[in-house]
């Protein structure tokens, strides 16, 4: 039996930037997003059967003879790769709800990263977390043509506070943004996320996103910029510029699609702000999901009040990416 253990993540700056389209075609020479992965996990068990069925279990449970007849397309292509035909259980669980739409927290990247490292670690073979990732981003954009960048995927791979760069080369950039431990602990305090109870397909979102690179590349390099601009101000100690850039970032995000937003966004950010926060977005390709505040401390109780129809979701950073937590 091997149980995979892969953290989600939120994405503070530059999101957007991490399409082929843009990172190709910048003059900037690349595009680049700073992220945290988060103390919320994407669980993958996976354990020889006795016979040579394959069986899924997720929201629904799936038992089929071949592997093409898996309904589940994430899980489907990884056993492709991995090279597993038959034989085998696979359980899928998460700290969110399981569900088709996405809440902004790259949890099919998650998925993807996670079931291929588990995967591999029960045929004995370790991959690196740069191997995770291209893997995932090979399964999701390859594979499923799903209209989507390639951040998600690095960030749960590799995990922790890092800057990634995506050159028009290909090649991936990874570096963790150096900074006081007093300094991050203080950052963490003053984030409040809620969910706001709101469904989205983030296909159709990303793919007008995606069609709108082009006449976008002007917002998407003040975007890149910004993630330089946002570790600078983070290592000198100003984490409350963080929330001023949050709301600069989230003015730029909107400009993307005009799915991003909406009135019942529009509403939970103005009653975010008039109560205290200093910014926030809505995390992932917009539209619904999880919104994410920047509050100083002694803000949040009334930012707590203003917003009590939506539920708070407490959570820390987490330092490390995908791992295999059991193995036997």
């Amino acid at each position: 039996m091997v149980i995979s253990k892969t953290p989600l993540r939120a994405s503070f700056f530059g999101g957007g930037t991490d399409f082929k389209d843009y990172y190709e075609n910048t003059l900037i020479g690349y595009g680049s997003v700073v992220s945290t992965t988060l103390d919320m996990y994407v669980y993958i068990m996976v354990n020889k059967r006795f016979d040579d069925q394959i069986r899924i279990s997720y929201r629904i449970q799936e038992l089929v003879d071949q592997v093409d007849k898996i309904q589940h397309n994430i899980i489907r292509e990884a056993l492709k790769i991995a090279g597993i035909e038959k034989g085998i259980d696979i359980v899928y669980s998460a700290d969110i709800p399981i569900s088709s739409s996405g809440v902004g927290l790259a949890s099919s990247s998650a998925l993807a990263v996670g079931v291929l490292n588990a995967l591999f670690a029960y045929k004995g073979i370790q991959l690196s977390p740069e191997q995770l990732a291209k893997y995932a981003c090979q399964i999701e954009i390859e594979c499923l043509k799903n209209p989507i960048g390639i951040q998600d995927q690095y960030a749960v791979a590799y995990g922790g506070l890092k800057r990634y760069r995506f050159h028009a080369d290909g090649k991936v950039g990874v570096s963790p943004v150096v900074v006081k431990p007093e300094i991050i602990a203080n950052l963490e305090k003053n984030f409040m996320m809620f969910y706001t109870g709101i469904t989205r397909v983030s296909s159709q979102i990303l793919g007008e996103q995606k069609q709108n690179i082009n006449q976008k590349i002007m917002t998407l390099d003040q975007m890149t910029r910004m993630v330089d601009e946002a570790i600078d101000v983070l290592q000198q100690g100003d984490i409350d510029s963080w929330g001023y850039l949050l709301d600069k970032a989230w003015n730029l995000k909107k400009q993307m699609s005009s799915q991003i937003s909406n009135p019942q966004i529009e509403r939970i950010y103005e009653l975010g702000k008039n109560a205290g926060a200093l910014g926030g977005k809505i995390l992932g390709a917009g539209g619904g999901g999880f919104f994410l505040f920047y509050v100083p401390e002694k803000r949040q109780n009334h930012v707590k009040e203003v917003l009590t129809e939506y539920r708070q979701v407490n959570f820390e950073f987490e330092r490390e990416g995908s791992r295999i937590i059991f193995l036997e």
